[in-house]
């Protein structure tokens, strides 16, 4: 498959069935979805695999800030030059996604360190366990959300506190 059907199945795919998706082309190898729902996320995977819409390269978490109330969650599938992102936006209180492990194994390392370092939680991961930070890390404290006391961290860290 080349890039150009790549993007052309991925589309097809997104607008094609019943999930409500915002899609657009920032670049010419580029094809960006936004979904509505995580309801929909597990169907949209599922229905990439069947087409073989390349694999899962990334999971990326986003945080625009407190004021703005959410985080988004980025997928990033390639194939050939392709790549396709599916971007899911959840609420920053009560962050929560589906795992992609029982479609996708691989997706595991991406989901940890998505809980690891944004605070979303991975329903159904198979493996919770910490990749990055110590075991004694202070609960509630996500070193990559904007929010982050950084003096705080700091200072637990040269203190031997974390």
């Amino acid at each position: 498959m080349n890039t150009d059907e790549a993007l052309t199945i991925a589309r097809q795919v997104v607008e094609g069935w019943a999930w409500k998706t915002e899609t657009s082309q920032p670049e010419p190898y580029r094809l960006d979805v936004r979904l509505a729902s995580k309801e929909d996320l597990i169907p949209i995977i599922v229905a990439f695999r069947v087409k073989r819409m390349g694999y899962l390269a990334a999971i990326t978490g986003l945080d625009l800030g407190p004021e703005d109330g959410h985080l988004e969650v980025l997928y990033h599938f390639c194939t050939a030059a392709a790549v396709i992102t599916l971007r899911l936006s959840i609420p920053r209180e009560q962050a929560s996604v589906p795992s992609l492990c029982s479609v996708i194994p691989s997706a595991e390392a991406f989901e940890r360190e998505l809980s690891e370092m944004f605070g979303v939680e991975v329903e159904g991961l198979p493996n919770p366990m910490r990749l990055y930070l110590p075991d004694d890390w202070s609960e509630g404290v996500y070193p990559l959300r904007k929010d982050v006391d950084e003096m705080a961290l700091t200072s637990q860290v040269v203190m031997g506190e974390i």
